[in-house]
């Protein structure tokens, strides 16, 4: 494998490692968000900001942490026989399949940077009575699109390295789940 591919493999994984382990907190502000929502409707006024805070807070969580799930191997695919094939097998599949996922994924991103740079043009906000500001979440949405690019294009990197039965070597702290279960 070239040192460029091998280094951009590690340098990708870090990054979102690093970004899902921090992602990864996000659950405990939507359960805080959401408990404040239940008390405040229970005991005061019901905030005008919680229930739109929470769907943030889980596109966030959502967005950010698919890089992360991609790269533990721990995204859902159907395995009727999948399972059953050896780890080179697998490999030819998904360096094959992978293809539709940065097709659609390069769309996405190109649907996603189009809505933000609306978003800051007009400082677009939510039609609700709260009218929070849009862009930020905008702009987080096209960061985990373009992270979960980048990690895409790792494990296709990765497939190639073990059709040619290439060892790419880890970073220090990046799990390397996927790669052991297969």
């Amino acid at each position: 494998m070239p040192v460029f591919a091998i280094k951009f493999v590690q340098i990708v994984d870090a990054m979102n490692y690093r970004l899902g382990r921090m992602t990864m907190y996000l659950i405990f502000v939507l359960i805080g968000i959401l408990l404040w929502s239940s008390i405040s409707k229970t005991f005061f006024l019901p905030s005008q900001w919680t229930l739109e805070t929470a769907q943030f807070a889980m596109v966030a969580y959502y967005i950010l942490g698919g890089p992360y799930s991609i790269q533990l191997g721990s995204n859902v695919r159907m395995d009727l026989v999948y399972g059953r094939w050896t780890d080179k097998q697998k490999a030819w599949v998904d360096a094959f399949t992978v293809f539709f996922l940065l097709f659609y994924l390069g769309v996405l991103l190109y649907g996603a940077i189009d809505s933000t740079t609306y978003s800051l043009k007009y400082n677009e906000r939510s039609p609700t009575a709260w009218r929070p500001l849009l862009w930020p979440l905008k702009v987080g949405m096209c960061i985990g699109i373009l992270c979960m690019l980048l990690q895409v294009i790792s494990e296709f990197i990765k497939d190639i390295a073990r059709i040619r039965n290439v060892d790419i070597p880890a970073v220090h702290g990046v799990n390397q789940t996927r790669n052991k279960e297969q």
